[in-house]
């Protein structure tokens, strides 16, 4: 059946003379109306999740697929390039592009249908991966691929790139699982199946090499790079979706998919092997393969249905210890590399361990271990470009080759490293014979020569591709081409084989109008480098110790892997995104911006209102700083771009009013205590609280919360005496100021198990508010003054323990950032929390049965302090315990200003609000102040620190009185 689009396009037309503004008004009227080209929008789309930096002119969200045709046909019209973008998670630079970039995933992301009894389901090309499997799974069927990306990687991405994830030994590549595609072509024709112009012209092409596409194509199952011609041989079937799957947008667009869905095997087991080296488990496969009874080398256009060997995994031992140093990972067998193999049939395991090899070997039966060592395999992107000494990028990091050559491979590209002095940590599908790898590309020498990085990047990528095609290697073995490897084409196919694409390219699309620079006519690899970018010599007072204080190359650390663009996050990050779904509000959207002030032309430096723009909605949760599996920590990035702007050498503005009021709380706290009662009752007068709010930039939907009738040390003055104390309290400024009976309870627990307990006297702030508000030079007075102040303390050997999460993280985390006193880490890690206390002393535990807890904790507790002792201390004490995922959305200062109410309540509508209204019985628990004040205006339900939960449960007779 074929369609075509009106064709506007004359003679002359396509010249590409079009202006920026003609090009958005035109879009505009042919009813396109999410589009944009700001200074701000075109930096987040100018990268994805590559090395490649390519400014669109203008991007196009469409709301339907009329409003994609009609970006096409004004594309055709104009003559100006269109590129496809999914997630933006392309690793080799498949998804930007000079022109218009499509943005699918904003609104084409639904799930049309799913048919049950035929096992299929229809999508458009912007629905999530994860999205289609819930949906899936409710009727007990999955989508079978499943690539580390699936949270947030879009079908029409996947499409794309023929991707196949970490499953395809059992459930195939992206190709062997479409059904059908509705496309339409870089002509105009719209396609859904059988014959048109396209369709005859690609077949007309394949007839007249059918011995050639024979025996060139479809050699192994991960050759993905270039054009799958094999699915145009007669003998296939034709399978023109099956070709266009993989052909990275570059010849048609995709409108929908109908995919197909397999039965979801929930008895899958996982073996774990272990190995001297990635080396020798790359040896074992061919056993483990044989073993399982799945071919070596199986034929393109496989239909596999989940059946024996589903996954076989090769993980890195420098990858698992950077999760290891985070926290804890499930016992792994002995060995520095290990295969992560998985079955459907439990008869298997037993033959696959005899004929591995391994050094030893572990069968995961608790599902949270395997759950948690899965994980560990999706975040190897981000992990291993942490894994050596200078930041690993990617740029070769997809190569196959047939399963019984990968051994000979790796000891191939060890090699290659070696002798260009490059380090990189290799992981991947090694039972489909695909490697992924980050490297330390070295692209800093710029200034004395600012070719040679780029340089050595082509000798060394350049001789890896000679080296692969001795193999019979793929350039790419599922991420595609694109920029990073269609120039290198050349190394893998014959000259013969190249004008086959170059054929198929002209019958789909004859301008060249789709992804251009890829494939077809490639770019060279080594232009648009990002890395290769002069930065600004951006001077941060935060040391920013992981990146060895250069700012640039701390937002650097952001390699688009969109982990914080997952639609369903687990984790905290990034509360702002999942409010509002727009990329500037993501970690990664931020990162960019900041990218492009630093070293690029499109943002002018810090003081841009795009960058402004991008950091107005970034709570600080610090969430990012554990679960972006690259570290970035956009709380310290956002800190040192507001010091920058406002009081930096390069200062573009005044501060906001808010920045002085909210950003120093704890002094305007530590003046109103002597007089706290009056001061709350002024608050009590509407027209003195409306205008205290007013002059503070506070939204007046917010209260003001209250200050303590008495600070925690004026309660306890003089109490304990002089004698030494077995445990020291520390009284952070909000405890002291705000929430007192948090310290009083901690310190009746601690003296009904026999301790003496006194609070530290002397003021110590860890000046968390003046870090959030960019008061970078104040708060690196202030933390030195609070280090000279605790290091005694912690020096004595005697505990200290701290009850405000973010006053405690705040130590841990920004302390040695902040100051070069050496004592410094002595207090980071010296001050403890109260459950780390508890667990510490082995108090005895509260009788919690039958209590339920749903239990918020504080984003900074998350992301540095960790939670799992909290939860193993009300476990334990026969709690039973919801944690909440999610950030409460107040934040600090950020929920309170002006100007960002909706989205603070947005942000507690996705995870808190929920889990309170689902469990109105439970008793709430919250130890941050911020996350007990945001409860308190929403949902007005009572709040528990946990010390506090503890004291209401000790023997009536232990009990003091609280204030």
């Amino acid at each position: 059946m074929t369609l075509h689009v009106p064709d506007h396009a004359g003679p002359d037309s396509t010249s590409g003379g079009t202006g920026v503004g003609d090009l958005l008004g035109e879009l505009r009227r042919r009813g396109v109306t999410d589009v944009d080209d700001s200074v701000l929008t075109r930096a987040l789309y100018s990268t994805d999740a590559s090395l490649y930096r390519v400014l669109p002119q203008v991007v196009a969200r469409p709301r339907h697929t009329d409003e994609l045709l009609a970006v096409l046909d004004v594309a055709r019209a104009t003559g100006i390039p269109l590129t496809m973008r999914g997630a933006g998670t392309s690793i080799a630079g498949n998804a930007v592009g000079p022109g218009i970039v499509v943005d699918t995933a904003r609104h084409l992301g639904r799930v049309l249908e799913i048919d049950a009894e035929a096992r299929t389901a229809r999508v458009e090309p912007g629905v999530v991966h994860a999205t289609l499997q819930q949906q899936a799974q409710a009727q007990g069927l999955r989508f079978g691929p499943d690539p580390s990306t699936h949270t947030r990687c879009t079908i029409g991405g996947m499409i794309g790139n023929n991707a196949c994830g970490s499953r395809a030994l059992g459930y195939g590549r992206t190709s062997d699982n479409v059904e059908s595609l509705r496309v339409a072509f870089g002509t105009g024709e719209v396609w859904s199946g059988g014959g048109g112009a396209v369709a005859d012209g690609l077949a007309a092409i394949t007839d007249a090499s059918l011995e050639h596409v024979r025996t060139s194509f479809g050699r192994f199952t991960r050759q993905v790079s270039g054009y799958a011609m094999e699915q145009l041989l007669p003998e296939n079937d034709r399978r023109l979706d099956r070709f266009l799957t993989g052909s990275e947008g570059t010849l048609g667009l995709v409108l929908d998919a109908t995919v197909r869905l397999v039965v979801d095997e929930t008895s899958r087991q996982l073996v774990v092997l272990g190995y001297p080296s990635m080396v020798e488990a790359a040896d074992a496969v061919p056993a483990l393969l044989a073993a399982a009874g799945t071919p070596v080398d199986s034929p393109a256009g496989m239909e596999t249905a989940g059946a024996g060997l589903v996954a076989c995994e090769g993980i890195d031992a420098r990858i698992v210890d950077l999760v290891r140093a985070r926290g804890a990972v499930p016992d792994l067998p002995r060995g520095a590399g290990w295969l992560f193999v998985e079955v459907t049939d439990p008869g298997l395991v037993a033959p696959l361990v005899a004929v591995s090899g391994a050094l030893d070997h572990r069968l995961v039966t608790d599902p949270r271990e395997a759950a948690a060592l899965w994980r560990i395999r999706e975040d190897g992107a981000g992990f291993a470009a942490r894994s050596t000494q200078r930041q690993a990028l990617s740029g070769w990091e997809d190569a196959a080759v047939p399963p019984d050559r990968l051994g000979a491979w790796l000891r191939d590209f060890d090699a290659l490293l070696l002798e260009h002095g490059l380090q990189g940590v290799p992981y991947g599908h090694f039972g489909d014979g695909c490697v992924h790898v980050r490297i330390d590309f070295d692209f800093t020498d710029r200034e004395s020569d600012a070719a040679a990085g780029p340089r050595r990047f082509r000798a060394f990528v350049e001789d890896c591709a000679r080296e692969l095609s001795k193999h019979g290697g793929s350039l790419s073995g599922e991420h595609g081409d694109g920029r990073a490897r269609s120039e290198l084409l050349t190394h893998m196919y014959d000259e013969e084989s190249l004008r086959l694409f170059r054929a198929a390219k002209a019958v789909c699309d004859p301008d060249g109008l789709l992804n251009p620079g890829v494939l077809v006519d490639p770019d060279p690899f080594d232009a648009s480098l990002r890395p290769a970018r002069p930065r600004a010599g951006v001077r941060p007072l935060l040391r920013l110790a992981h990146d060895g204080g250069s700012f640039g190359d701390a937002v650097h650390r952001c390699t688009g892997v969109g982990k914080c663009v997952a639609p369903s996050a687990t984790g905290v990050m990034c509360p702002s995104w999942q409010a509002t779904r727009d990329e500037k509000d993501s970690t990664r959207g931020r990162a960019r911006v900041l990218q492009e002030a630093v070293d690029g032309s499109l943002v002018g430096g810090l003081g841009d209102p795009a960058v402004s723009e991008a950091l107005d909605l970034c709570l600080a949760c610090k969430g990012c700083a554990s679960d972006c599996p690259t570290g970035v920590d956009m709380a310290t990035y956002k800190a040192e771009a507001l010091f920058q702007k406002y009081d930096g050498p390069e200062a573009t503005a005044r501060r906001p009013r808010s920045h002085y009021l909210l950003g120093r709380l704890p002094r305007w706290a530590a003046l109103a205590a002597p007089m706290a009662p009056v001061a709350n009752a002024m608050m009590r007068l509407r027209p003195v609280a409306s205008a205290a709010r007013a002059t503070a930039g506070i939204d007046q939907r917010r209260s003001i919360p209250a200050f303590a009738p008495r600070t925690l040390r004026r309660t306890t003055r003089g109490r304990g005496g002089d004698r030494a104390p077995d445990v020291w309290v520390w009284a952070d400024s909000f405890t002291d100021h705000f929430f007192p009976r948090s310290g009083l309870a901690a310190i009746e627990v601690l003296e009904a198990a026999g301790l003496r307990v006194r609070v530290i006297s002397d003021d110590a702030c860890c000046a968390l508010t003046w870090i959030t508000t960019g008061q970078l030079d104040k708060a690196r007075a202030i933390m030195e003054r609070t280090v000279a102040t605790l290091a005694p303390y912690v020096a004595s050997g005697v505990p200290v323990v701290g009850l405000e999460p973010s006053c405690l993280a705040t130590l841990r985390s920004d302390a040695t950032e902040l100051t070069a006193d050496p004592r410094a880490a002595e207090v980071a890690g010296g001050v403890l929390t109260f459950a780390e206390l508890a667990t510490r002393l082995d108090l005895p535990l509260p009788d919690l049965t039958g209590v339920e807890v749903v239990a918020q904790p504080h984003c900074h507790q998350h992301a540095v302090l960790g939670w799992e002792a909290d939860r193993s201390l009300l476990e334990r004490a026969g709690a039973s315990v919801t944690k909440v995922s999610g950030c409460c959305g107040l934040a600090g200062n950020f929920g309170m200003e002006k100007g960002h109410y909706e989205v603070s309540v947005a942000v507690a509508e996705t995870h808190l609000l929920p889990a309170v209204r689902s469990h109105p019985d439970a008793v709430v628990l919250a130890d941050g102040m911020s996350c007990r004040v945001q409860l308190d205006d929403l949902a007005d339900v009572p709040t528990m620190h946990l010390a506090e939960l503890w004291a209401s449960r000790l023997p009536a007779g232990a009990r003091g009185d609280r204030a």
